[in-house]
């Protein structure tokens, strides 16, 4: 087994337990404000704003540092538009009869359908591939590992990321979404995993009414 290189631990700052417990609270109670949202502004958005919250997904641990995923930022509308033409389509074949009565009661609160018009609306879409294996300088094949668990972490840093910017999001995942791999020409080593819709909400945005768990029935300390 081949030596590798380390380094001393670059960056860390140790904050007293005052600082850190404000630290805490602080980004608690922002991320108690996060909100799926459905309704979007066309309003634009600074691309840099966009390429700050993808670098920060990407700081994300990852099995063996494999970095097993991909982004596909989409403005172009005619992009767009074509992503809601095929979402669509398959969500069309859900609600008529993929879906199970249980599955359609369950979304049913949510007031979901096979409409999918921020798909188009939303300045940014940020879809997201997940890879199965990379390549080797020499054009070998290359194994990932913890996939899922991998681009699963860093999904939830760009989410954090693009509330954090002052942005709303919706994870969108029509099923299934192969369609991506022929729109955006990823080979079939990249599975898709979501579709990020990104921008300001509409001023009149609408959403459901819902209850978060409370720590003790989330989690148990030993």
């Amino acid at each position: 087994m081949r030596n590798h290189d380390f380094e001393p631990l670059p960056d860390y700052v140790e904050y007293s337990e005052e600082q850190m417990r404000s630290r805490s609270i602080s980004f608690l109670e922002d991320m108690q404000r996060r909100r799926t949202v459905r309704d979007f502004s066309a309003r634009p958005v600074s691309r840099e704003i966009i390429e700050n919250c993808v670098r920060t997904a990407m700081t994300a641990p990852s099995g063996a540092n494999m970095q097993p995923w991909h982004f596909v930022v989409v403005q172009d509308p005619r992009i767009k538009q074509r992503i809601r033409e095929a979402a669509e389509q398959v969500e069309r074949d859900f609600y008529a009869g993929r879906a199970s009565d249980e599955w359609l009661e369950a979304l049913a609160p949510l007031g979901t359908d096979e409409h999918k018009p921020f798909l188009e609306i939303a300045p940014y879409l940020i879809v997201v591939f997940a890879q199965l294996h990379g390549m080797d300088p020499s054009g070998e094949p290359v194994k990932h590992y913890y996939v899922n668990e991998s681009v699963g972490i860093a999904m939830g840093l760009l989410i954090a990321a693009v509330h954090r910017s002052g942005l709303a999001c919706l994870t969108h995942t029509p099923a299934p979404m192969r369609f991506l791999n022929e729109i955006f020409q990823r080979p079939n080593s990249e599975r898709p995993y979501l579709i990020l819709a990104v921008g300001y909400p509409q001023p009149d945005a609408r959403v459901p009414v819902i209850d978060k768990k409370k720590l003790d029935e989330a989690s148990q300390f030993l």
